[in-house]
């Protein structure tokens, strides 16, 4: 083949693909090359996929609401959109909003609660954040996730990311986060319970369980507070006495903290507290609905990511004079 025979054929076959890619690109999509300006778009709490996608194609963000659709149905990603105001641009393919409304750095004043956050925590985060109204601070009609047990909504606010449009209430942002915890929680079967544990007391179990122990460790931590529970033996746990006192992050608790007159006080009160102390996550409740096999009674954390499990009190204790030799090095700095 002449070189010129050459260049016409590798010309025809470019211009194949060109027109291959423009006879494959749905005529029903924003090219992915020429975005528009940013605008702030509002995902309700609980909107559908297909309610999303109409509103985006009336505001130009896409073309085609159908062609949305179309890519939510096929990303199971997309599910993950969360409820809150997000910065997105127009005149862009649905896939390319999706990934957009999924990207969290696009959440306008994002609220972030953590794993192991406590009611407080959360009403502190609020109270700072420019979408919340503060001309209405109440919330009493905000049900918690078990309201049968308690009225307090400690617990009961999912730890996830979050983004409110101007203007929101204190109460409907709350309701937002509880909605949240039931829609997630109930999903690992917490509300049918474990054992003779009704649902409430495994949400207990499991915020005390995500603040005593690493991740890895959930499901022994667990065990251990079933174990404690079944022999009538006092949980003595750190993390309900520091809740209580208002000492949390403390590494070491004193001889007189245990002994504060606190319906939190587990080494003063056999059983469950009266309410959790934390917002767990899903690792901590499924450990809770599916704790390790073991008869352990003691555990400790001797070192950063050494936590150690027996039932040997004389092992425990020897542990306990190692791990104070560790704090007194510097080792938990």
């Amino acid at each position: 083949m002449n070189t010129r025979i050459k260049f016409l054929a590798m010309g025809l076959v470019g211009l194949l693909i060109v027109v291959g890619l423009f006879q494959f690109r749905p005529q029903n999509d924003f090219p992915d090359n020429k975005p528009g300006e940013l605008i702030d778009f509002v995902v309700a709490d609980g909107e559908l996929g297909s309610s999303i996608a109409t509103n985006l194609e009336k505001l130009g963000v896409i073309k085609s609401a159908s062609r949305f659709v179309e890519e939510f149905t096929r990303d199971p990603k997309a599910q993950g959109i969360s409820a809150g105001s997000h910065s997105i641009e127009l005149h862009i393919p649905a896939s390319v909003a999706i990934s957009q409304l999924l990207d969290s750095k696009r959440l306008n004043n994002l609220l972030v609660v953590k794993e192991g956050s406590t009611f407080a925590d959360v009403m502190n985060l609020l109270m700072r954040n420019d979408h919340i109204s503060k001309s209405n601070s109440g919330y009493s009609t905000v049900k918690s996730l078990f309201p049968a047990n308690t009225k307090s909504l400690e617990g009961s606010l999912f730890p996830a990311h979050y983004s409110f449009a101007p203007g929101t209430s204190l109460s409907d942002a709350l309701e937002t986060m509880v909605k949240k915890a039931k829609v997630e929680s109930f999903g690992t079967g917490i509300n049918t319970g474990f054992d003779k544990y009704k649902p409430f007391d495994v949400l207990t179990i499991a915020s005390m369980v995500q603040v005593e122990g690493d991740a890895k460790d959930f499901s022994k931590v667990a065990r251990v507070i079933y174990n404690r529970l079944k022999i009538g033996m006092a949980l003595q746990l750190n993390s309900t006495v520091q809740y209580a006192a208002n000492l949390r992050g403390k590494i070491t608790l004193s001889n007189n903290a245990t002994k504060i007159n606190s319906p939190y006080n587990t080494y003063k009160h056999v059983g469950l507290p009266p309410t959790p102390i934390s917002n767990p996550s899903l690792d901590a409740i499924t450990a809770s609905l599916k704790p390790a096999s073991g008869d352990w009674l003691y555990f400790i954390t001797v070192a950063p990511g050494d936590t150690r499990f027996t039932k040997d009190f004389a092992e425990f204790s020897n542990w306990n004079t190692e791990f104070n030799k560790n704090v007194a090095a510097g080792k938990f700095k």
